[in-house]
């Protein structure tokens, strides 16, 4: 499909700066982990009688941590190689006749924890995209089945025939209600506004509080009648298309609720995206599809153009699968004290893999290529038994593989609606290649990572677009508690993918690049930061009290070099920070949410990923709760942490607080004592203290505050 004109739709730039002040570190920074290891490993070759006043099993311990470190860093710099950053012009796209249809997947799962008002706010969003809405097709995958979203469905559905109209006639940036009406939405000034749009904005936000009504009540005698049937684990599948006898055109809404038996795996997200792209295969069959999370609203009308200005891209569509946007949150804080907007993810290490070939699957807010998800393209022109095999025994779904989008429910009507019964049935995929050749990959609870990265193997790209304008914004987890579960099933998943057969390290290099490689292994072995922090928060800590010394004295050539790669790696991620638009406040922030993190989601993450490996677990996936809480937002938008976590977290904080606590001062009587600053307890003494002033929130929430969120008088005696 070619573009209006000759100009190009899109343009990349190499952000060559950045990318010489990274290669410069990067051979700093290497050169001096050289002279670490030469240090290290001199200690092995040292006179034995000297060697002795060092008890070797610490100086391993320390010396293993430091490997580890070096080792995540090393895979760390692949991201920041060629970091690009992309431009688009959709006023450069085809003519509205000549776009291909999207259909839009969205996922829910609890309407407890996934509020169903905040659902439909996604869901309607999705309908009032600026694109054709004859090409436009929501579905909403249910897999809880309850007749609560069902309903609010059709209520979304009424108010979606008023809402649309009045954001194509004002030309309505940001099109999800709930931002429009509220302090979210900035950019429809009222000082531009016509007196005509303030009276219909006024009409239109009436109409939303008896939407917002209607949801309430729906949702208030759903519970009320029979909690249980708000959510169900067992249930039938229950496809329907919402829809009235009305003159407003609106695109095709869906609702899906797949057939779920406790006994059969259901394998989570990816298993209800798979349903969702066999429903929609036969429904519409649109060459592109939009995911979205059930929290992640539409926020700006016009992706889905800009990502049409990469997949109609000649140059780049045969072998593009997918188009990722950043993740990004309206509920984020200043200074974003549990780093939930994720920046390095988006504003480093995506825009790395952008410069290589592509970032990884982000779980929400992709465009991705339907015919990248349907397997090997030699297997369609096998014979019908064989692609029932591979796809499964629905004829109509294999038909569609080989057709262009027709709106089919227009033309099937009931016939279609009862084949997507059997392609939303528990036993559909038992014996086909589904979840591993064909659509989203099976295997991990963090599907979006394996099924990016087996794309890639297969020799797909993607590409990271970042606007100005955000172009979908979420709502971002505000409490300590809910952090570190949310990390701990990622970083379970993650490690989960590093320790299999097909880990990046070994079935990357011969599929794909190996900086590419380098920046999928990163991603699956960044929760063993868990082991250094461990043995650095305790180790050095334990030899301080006994006067046991691991780093060369202040005055030794050597100190220098861990001196140089402290400062090294400290002012380089500021730096990073900084560009990033960032400020000190946030990298200190970051800082301390990684240590918190890495001593308690990473090890459990870790911990969990190894218990599923050998079979003594089985995976398990709980969506994070979405309800907001005004405590635990006040305490948030004050830079307070909320420690209302588990114990399981906590006890651990409050343990390496405590010991770096006391060894801190055992080693500062120590040194006055003895009147020798210069001697080789210094580095230990610094590392102590680092701890203790970078984690001053946890002193504060044990010793100082008195409010809710403080850590419990009962957990400093479990330590």
């Amino acid at each position: 499909m070619e573009s209006r004109g000759t100009q190009p739709l899109n343009l990349c730039h190499v952000q060559k700066l950045l990318l010489i002040i990274n290669r410069l570190h990067m051979l700093f920074h290497s050169t001096a982990l050289g002279f670490l290891f030469y240090y290290r490993l001199s200690f092995f070759f040292r006179n034995p009688e000297t060697r002795e006043t060092t008890p070797l099993l610490p100086w391993l311990l320390v010396f293993a941590s430091e490997i580890i470190l070096s080792f995540i860093w090393i895979l760390g710099q692949a991201y920041r190689w060629r970091p690009v950053s992309r431009i688009v012009f959709p006023e450069r796209l085809p003519e509205d006749d000549k776009l291909p249809p999207i259909d839009v997947f969205i996922c829910t799962a609890d309407p407890i924890k996934e509020p169903t008002l905040d659902v439909m706010n996604t869901v309607i969003s999705a309908m009032a995209l600026d694109y054709p809405l004859e090409k436009l097709h929501v579905y909403l995958s249910d897999d809880g089945g309850s007749p609560v979203t069902l309903q609010g469905m059709k209520e979304a559905w009424k108010f979606a025939k008023c809402w649309l109209p009045f954001c194509r006639k004002y030309r309505i940036n940001s099109r999800c209600p709930k931002a429009y009406f509220s302090a979210l939405e900035n950019g429809d000034a009222v000082s531009t506004e016509s007196s005509e749009l303030v009276v219909e904005k006024q009409k239109m936000k009436e109409r939303y509080e008896a939407f917002k009504e209607d949801i309430m009540k729906i949702k208030d005698s759903g519970f009320a009648s029979n909690p249980n049937t708000t959510s169900a684990k067992d249930h039938p599948p229950v496809i329907e298309v919402i829809e009235e006898l009305d003159q407003v055109e609106l695109p095709l809404l869906v609702f899906v609720s797949r057939e779920k038996r406790p006994s059969h795996p259901h394998h989570f997200k990816a298993g209800a995206l798979n349903v969702l792209l066999r429903v929609s295969a036969v429904m519409s069959n649109s060459p592109y599809i939009l995911v979205l999370d059930c929290d992640m609203f539409c926020n700006e009308s016009t992706s889905a153009r800009q990502a049409m200005c990469f997949h109609l891209d000649p140059t780049m569509s045969p072998s593009l699968a997918f188009v990722q946007f950043p993740q990004k949150f309206h509920n984020v804080s200043k200074n974003d004290i549990y780093d939930s907007q994720l920046r390095s993810l988006f504003t480093l290490q995506w825009q790395g893999m952008d410069g290589l070939s592509g970032p990884v699957m982000s779980g929400t807010g992709f465009y991705i290529k339907r015919a990248s998800l349907c397997g090997n393209n030699t297997i369609k022109d096998t014979n019908l038994p064989e692609l029932q095999m591979y796809y499964g025994s629905s004829n109509e779904f294999i038909k569609s593989l080989n057709q262009n989008y027709t709106k089919k429910l227009v033309n099937g009507g009931l016939a279609i609606l009862e084949e997507t019964q059997l392609l939303a049935s528990f036993d559909y995929e038992i014996g086909t290649q589904w979840g591993q050749e064909v659509g989203f990959s099976y295997g991990s609870v963090v599907e979006d990572f394996l099924t990016g990265f087996n794309l890639h193997c297969k020799g797909w790209t993607s590409v990271f677009c970042d606007p100005t304008r955000p172009q979908f914004l979420g709502t971002a987890t505000t409490n300590l508690n809910d952090v570190l579960i949310q990390g701990s099933r990622w970083y379970s998943g993650l490690f989960e993918n590093g320790i299999t057969m097909s880990c990046p390290l070994i079935y990357g290099p011969l599929r794909m690049s190996v900086l590419q490689s380098m920046c999928f292994a990163e991603l699956t072995y960044f929760p063993l930061y868990c082991l250094p922090l461990w043995c650095f928060a305790t180790i050095p800590q334990l030899c301080l009290l006994h006067g046991i010394s691991l780093y060369p004295k202040v005055s030794d050539p050597f100190f220098l070099v861990f001196l140089f790669i402290f400062v090294s790696a400290v002012s380089k991620h500021l730096l990073e920070v900084l560009i990033s638009g960032g400020t000190i406040r946030n990298w200190l922030n970051e800082q301390r949410i990684w240590m918190m993190k890495s001593i308690t989601c990473h090890l459990y993450g870790c911990l969990d990923a190894i218990l599923k490996k050998i079979g003594l677990r089985k995976a398990s996936f709980l969506p994070t709760d979405k309800v907001e809480d005004d405590e635990q937002t006040m305490l948030y938008q004050m830079d307070k942490y909320d420690f209302r976590a588990s114990n399981i977290f906590l006890v651990p904080m409050v343990s390496l607080i405590i010991i770096n606590i006391s060894s801190f001062i055992g080693g500062l009587q120590r040194a006055i004592s003895g009147g020798d600053w210069d001697n080789k307890l210094f580095v230990q003494l610094f590392i102590s203290a680092y701890i203790i002033i970078l984690n001053y929130p946890i002193v504060e929430g044990l010793l100082l505050r008195k409010d809710k969120g403080r850590i419990s008088p009962f957990v400093a005696p479990l330590t």
